[in-house]
């Protein structure tokens, strides 16, 4: 018996749709940690990113093995040495780090590889690509303390990496770099991960971590997580941080994303590994989940442009089928692509109006104003309404108008008044369709 119910899947579907057709094509980095595969969560983290391939997103992969070390490093009664929030790399533990990448990579490699019936991977031919695109140098000596074998990045070779995302591969990098000399150094997984990322001007950089973003009051545990924090707060908070010493402090890889967007990724994800398809959920949900540093607001009210066309055309429809608007032709969307004003999340549009002027009458007709159904009552038709009305007064109007069947309640809420459709400019009131029967409400600009 299917558990697929039409009624809930399908708008579901329709509501991704738009995320699917914007990331088409783009590059996102995402690094997982030693603590998912310890965790026993790799076959379903590798099935979400099949996904996200079979999408036609381009995919980075960075894997951390922090408890796998240290479980090679006891198993040979050898200590773990950190400082300043790094693993000291001496002999034995260079050599625990190579043995743990080494299986590492063979048990993602063979996830990537699973096909069984009724999974996600079931008919996905996935190439796993890795090599030598880390160049590295030492970190040194650090306020007196030998770092011995850990590293920094130095280069990433950017072109390598993107003709094998391009060729359709997913890339598979350790956290491993080599000096010319050939000389290999153990280096962190955020570092690699918001190298990459930057090297490649990835569209996004996503880490899994054991936290579940970045609180809203960040000394406060109990406070809600902030699912979108602007850059510029960001680097604020993270000037208020101690430094981080272990992955569950908050600066941890919010220093990563700060970091990655100063240097052109627009967009750093903080995300917790314990929910399960928490990178879908990301990706593919307006709100997400986890914590999105950003280096502008992704939310932007602006004028309508023709690229926007097609955006309005499939938010209206659905509300054109069941009869809440007046259907409107493509083409006429095109010819008053000027009048109207959307509302954009992340490149989605997710509402829009269009604003009709009466010149002579001193009033304009506020017209297909409409809120996708994802996002409704969160504000957005508010805030489309003040737009709308700012623009009506810029032009010397007094009041607008709207013709409506079914939200009479909405704007009566929100200052307007019901009048005869006899009030209505006389232009306008030639176009009245009486069949239709809509009420006319009127708002006067003060």
């Amino acid at each position: 018996m299917s558990l697929v119910f039409p009624h809930t899947f399908v708008p579901w579907f329709r509501s991704v749709a738009p995320y699917i057709h914007a990331y088409r094509g783009e590059t996102f980095v995402v690094g997982m940690p030693g603590e998912l595969v310890a965790a026993g969560k790799l076959n379903a983290f590798v099935q979400d990113l099949s996904i996200l391939h079979a999408m036609g997103i381009k995919i980075v992969l960075v894997h951390g093995f922090r408890p796998q070390v240290a479980e090679q490093l006891a198993a040979k009664g050898h200590a773990s040495h950190y400082s300043h929030g790094l693993r000291i790399t001496d002999e034995v533990t260079l050599d625990c780090a190579q043995e743990a990448a080494g299986q590492l990579r063979f048990e993602i490699e063979a996830a990537f590889s699973q096909g069984l019936p009724n999974t996600p991977m079931a008919n996905a031919t996935v190439r796993v690509v890795s090599g030598n695109f880390l160049t590295a140098r030492p970190v040194g000596i650090v306020d007196g303390v030998d770092f011995k074998h850990s590293g920094i990045v130095r280069k990433v070779d950017a072109a390598a990496i993107q003709r094998a995302i391009d060729s359709g591969a997913i890339v598979l990098l350790s956290p491993f770099g080599f000096s010319p000399t050939g000389e290999a150094f153990n280096l962190t997984m955020e570092e690699v991960a918001t190298s990459a990322a930057i090297a490649l001007q990835a569209d996004k950089l996503l880490f899994m971590t054991e936290v579940a973003g970045v609180h809203e009051k960040w000394d406060d545990p109990t406070s809600p997580i902030d699912t979108e924090l602007a850059l510029a707060d960001a680097e604020r908070m993270l000037a208020a941080l101690p430094r981080p010493t272990q992955p569950t402090d908050v600066a941890f890889y919010l220093q990563h994303c700060v970091k990655a967007c100063q240097a052109g990724v627009e967009r750093s994800h903080i995300l917790p590994l314990a929910v399960d398809g928490a990178l879908l959920q990301e990706v593919y949900t307006h709100d997400g989940i986890g914590t999105m540093v950003v280096d502008e607001k992704l939310e932007s009210l602006r004028e309508a442009t023709p690229d926007d066309v097609g955006g309005i055309v499939a938010l209206i429809e659905p509300f054109e089928r069941d009869g809440t608007l007046v259907k409107r032709d493509r083409n006429e969307i095109e010819r008053d692509i000027e009048a109207y004003t959307v509302i954009e999340h992340d490149g989605v549009i997710f509402g829009c109006a269009a604003l009709y002027p009466y010149v002579e009458a001193r009033t304009a007709e506020m017209a297909a104003l409409t809120v996708s159904s994802a996002v409704q009552g969160q504000g957005d038709g508010d805030r489309i309404l003040k737009r709308i009305e700012q623009r009506a007064k810029a032009q010397g109007l007094t009041s607008i108008f709207v013709l409506t069947t079914r939200t009479m309640h909405w704007f009566i809420k929100r200052g307007f008044q019901p009048v005869d459709p006899e009030w209505l400019p006389e232009e306008r009131k030639r176009k009245y369709n009486r069949d239709r029967r809509s009420q006319v409400l009127v708002k006067k600009l003060v």
